[in-house]
């Protein structure tokens, strides 16, 4: 059950904030604290206190329950929207117990890991664990040309 080597993909194989990531999600820029707003649905909310941060920013982030039913759990965020000012979360499951009005909680910026991203939102690129250039299905499938530039370029 030991793994050997990696895997060769176009995404980062690294979790955000680990060791071979090297993002300190403690760091302000990327954590944040809110409440509970409004339930829209039994793993959707508004949520007050995030005000600052960009929509999208916590999407693929963790949210740590910090009072409520709830409080010492951790669920992945699926969506983060703002609207009007208003945050929208979108939790990928539904807690254990219900959501209410008031429960208080840290979230951490997502990662989609994509080089972009990596490079645009944390400054990161160093630490890509990806291969952007890898190609995809679409190359492998391609019927061999002529003058195919085959000179060892990005595909």
């Amino acid at each position: 059950g030991q793994t050997v080597g990696r895997t060769f993909q176009a995404t980062c194989d690294a979790a955000l904030g680990d060791a071979r990531c090297g993002v300190d999600l403690e760091n302000p820029t990327y954590k944040g604290t809110g409440a509970v707003f409004d339930l829209l649905r039994d793993r959707a909310f508004t949520a007050s206190g995030l005000g600052g941060f960009a929509s999208g920013w916590f999407t693929f982030g963790t949210l740590d329950w910090t009072s409520g039913a709830n409080a010492g759990r951790r669920t992945e965020v699926l969506g983060h929207d703002v609207t009007d000012g208003v945050a929208i979360l979108t939790l990928l499951e539904a807690p254990a117990r219900a959501i209410a009005e008031g429960d208080a909680f840290t979230i951490r910026a997502g990662c989609d890991k994509r080089m972009e991203t990596c490079g645009g939102k944390f400054a990161n690129t160093a630490n890509f664990r990806g291969f952007p250039h890898i190609p995809g299905q679409d190359a492998v499938l391609r019927y061999a040309t002529k003058d195919g530039g085959h000179e060892g370029s990005v595909l």
